[in-house]
């Protein structure tokens, strides 16, 4: 399973039925049993099976065991050798770069060949794993789909605004030509209102992302409520978005003539 040792050894083919028992426990059972002392040697006893002494050689780091949104509990795992022979249902991992179907194949053959009898069941880890976040898929996809419509959403309705602005202003920016204003003044003007408009969405929307990021990290499993860089980059796509939004209506209103806006009035 490539769990990182922090301390101690592995199972040995050593550790069989006639010697005593051994055990590898986690961090947490390490804090939680014996807290800042070193575990390795100590023995603890089966719960209400005080003949069944354990004693610990390894300690490896917290992993999930039920679930992937579980906080990391108190584990101890002991060696199948010194078992008191095979159980009626166990569950076994193999590590193979075989193709799924030979794989199978060549392991109901050897299992055949020990007992004609045993019930074999297969499935893939990874497939288990996908399985257990359904629902943090299924929302991740919405999330994405509402987040694009969304931005879609915010480029039309800034670009239906400014355009509006441009048309409402069209005499005044006329008349700003007329009295000297250059193509760059009235380019610079509606992107600087487009800026304020920018602004004042961006402090809300950081506001309330801030605001309900936790109930999103309850719901998604990995995801950190206020990461910096998740932030600055949707921050950094709203103000490029709103720029690119912006910048025809801007560039319409620079090319004005200022004798056709005047006489429009």
């Amino acid at each position: 399973m490539e769990m990182e040792f922090i301390s101690g050894r592995d199972f040995t083919n050593s550790d069989g039925p006639a010697t005593s028992r051994k055990a590898i426990v986690n961090r947490a059972f390490v804090l939680k049993f014996f807290g800042n002392t070193n575990p390795i040697g100590r023995v603890f006893y089966d719960s209400g099976k005080p003949d069944k002494p354990y004693q610990v050689i390894g300690v490896v780091n917290d992993t999930k065991y039920y679930s992937l949104r579980e906080d990391p509990a108190p584990i101890v795992f002991v060696s199948f050798t010194q078992a008191n022979g095979p159980e009626q249902y166990s569950t076994l991992m193999i590590r193979s770069r075989e193709a799924l179907p030979a794989l199978i194949s060549s392991i109901k053959s050897a299992a055949s060949q020990i007992n004609p009898a045993m019930v074999l069941d297969f499935s893939v880890f990874k497939t288990q794993i996908r399985d257990g976040l359904l629902r943090e898929r299924l929302l991740a996809t919405l999330s994405g789909f509402f987040g694009v419509l969304a931005t879609a959403l915010a480029m039309v309705g800034l670009y239906g605004v400014i355009s509006y602005l441009v048309v409402r202003r069209r005499t005044e920016i006329g008349l700003r030509m007329a009295l000297g204003a250059n193509h760059v003044d009235i380019l610079a003007m509606i992107l600087r209102e487009a800026a304020v408009l920018l602004g004042a969405g961006l402090a809300i929307g950081m506001a309330l992302a801030l605001s309900v990021g936790n109930i999103a990290a309850s719901m998604l499993y990995g995801l950190k409520p206020r990461d910096p860089l998740t932030l600055a980059a949707a921050v950094t796509a709203m103000a490029a978005i709103a720029l690119v939004a912006s910048f025809l209506p801007a560039q319409r209103a620079a090319s004005v003539d200022p004798m056709t806006a005047l006489r429009e009035e």
